[in-house]
């Protein structure tokens, strides 16, 4: 059930990005208002924005493809920067691509400049007054590519429906950058054919869930 009275309420239009600051403890609700909409989420500390939500040493902590309901992502550092706390979508989600970009739309066809969430989120981010030296690569929230038998990566329509969302839960005081997917061409269509908008919420923290404590890191047994 969603929580009463978002604290701060952010509509990311389709091919457009947008960050803000959150602070340790906060909930972030990610909603998917239209369906079939990939959200590119990233997360950089707000003390540093060198230390930043990493794919790659998430896989390394949690030894998934992706987090489940309870666990954390974790930074370049090995710190746990954002907690998994609901999934109220299908499920699916992708933590193995990186953010859709110009090359990427050139090779597909593409003749002139392409929306892509590379540039996204660096605007998102010099809104803030934020510089990166680093893209990193993003958690594709609501992304369908499944792995085939072959080891092969297809890509299919995301799932997702009007209303669908997620949460996490800050670790650290942290900038939170959305950026809703740009891909709209080629012979996949994972937006189903055109970016669509997403809707970010900080829910008011004095109702947050204390379902799931900071827990100490342990290795996959």
């Amino acid at each position: 059930m969603h929580e009463p009275n978002p604290e701060t309420t952010i509509e990311v239009p389709g091919y457009e990005g947008r960050a803000l600051h959150v602070a340790n403890g906060a909930v972030i609700r990610v909603t998917d208002l239209r369906g079939t909409q990939i959200g590119d989420v990233f997360a950089l500390s707000s003390d540093d924005p060198a230390e930043y939500l990493s794919p790659a040493e998430t896989r390394s902590v949690t030894w998934k493809l992706f987090p489940g309901v309870g666990e954390c992502f974790y930074t370049n550092r090995r710190r746990s920067i954002l907690r998994f706390v609901e999934d109220r979508s299908p499920g699916i989600h992708d933590m193995l691509f990186s953010p859709c970009d110009q090359p990427m739309f050139e090779e597909l066809g593409c003749v002139g400049p392409h929306r892509n969430c590379r540039d996204n989120f660096l605007e998102a981010l010099a809104a803030l007054g934020v510089h990166a030296d680093v893209v990193p690569d993003p958690v594709n929230l609501f992304q369908n590519t499944p792995i085939g038998a072959n080891g092969l990566l297809a890509s299919e329509v995301a799932p997702t429906r009007p209303g669908d969302f997620v949460c996490f839960r800050a670790e650290m005081d942290l900038i939170f950058v959305l950026t809703a997917c740009s891909v709209d061409i080629g012979l996949n269509q994972p937006n189903g054919g055109e970016s669509t908008p997403l809707q970010i919420e900080i829910l008011d923290r004095t109702r947050r869930s204390e379902k799931f404590p900071s827990m100490e890191r342990q290795a996959p047994s």
